[in-house]
């Protein structure tokens, strides 16, 4: 179990239990952990305003006061990510003021270290066509893309470029560009030593490695007239544009 999820089991842990305790050893067994990762994680959840307490005694422990938080809402990084890109179709619309009302309501119940991976991710995400219900092809290719451009995982791709060529590249991915029906995976290829663009109706097959891929500042642009960045969570006003 990595960090976030750990974080989110604590919180939801002593929710469950609440008003009574868990201790440091109990919570430390229940996430195969030690009981200084315990104090560590409780006392980064206290400092993102979770309103967990430490009570004393011997039947003491640590204590989430239900009064002062909301029911269960359980976002991960990624479902985060997924309505900013959903809100963000609403750009243009009667609704626009509601969307960025409903964005701000989002980044509020999200812890400080989860909205921080939500923008990096989502700042490299772009649609440059308004999205249709059509489901589109490729949905599991571009699945497997969003996934490991949110892992920063390395790639392998089977690939066949526009003259019928098969080829086999490791690709560091970099971003997501695209519309409903036409999606392309920017990415690091390390056969040609730079940056690509793989269109996904052209990959054979995806395969994420364990690899962790080397950070690469990069900035998507689109020449095209319909270019709409996703950088909403960069924007003081939690703005959509």
């Amino acid at each position: 179990m990595n960090r976030t999820d750990r974080l989110y089991g604590l919180v939801e842990e002593l929710r469950a239990v609440a008003p009574r305790p868990r201790s440091a050893r109990w919570l430390a067994e229940r996430f195969t952990v030690g009981e200084r990762t315990i104090r560590r994680d409780i006392d980064a959840l206290q400092q993102t305003g979770v309103p967990i307490y430490a009570e004393p005694g011997r039947y003491g422990g640590y204590v989430l006061d239900k009064r002062h938080t909301l029911p269960p809402i359980n976002f991960t990084p990624r479902e985060a990510i997924a309505m900013a890109v959903a809100l963000h179709a609403l750009a243009g619309t009667p609704f626009l003021d509601a969307a960025r009302s409903t964005l701000h309501k989002l980044i509020t119940v999200l812890p400080g270290y989860d909205v921080e991976a939500v923008r990096e991710v989502a700042a490299r995400i772009q649609l440059t066509a308004t999205p249709s219900p059509s489901p589109g092809p490729h949905r599991r290719i571009l699945a497997v893309a969003e996934q490991a451009l949110h892992r920063r995982a390395v790639l392998v791709l089977d690939y066949v470029d526009q003259r019928g060529a098969p080829s086999r590249r490791d690709v560091e991915p970099l971003g997501l560009l695209g519309s409903d029906n036409q999606w392309y995976l920017v990415g690091w290829c390390r056969l040609r030593a730079g940056v690509r663009e793989f269109r996904l109706d052209r990959i054979r097959q995806a395969v994420p490695t364990a690899e962790v891929a080397p950070a690469r500042p990069f900035i998507l642009r689109h020449s095209g007239s319909a270019r709409t960045s996703l950088d909403c969570f960069g924007n003081a006003d939690m703005g959509l544009s």
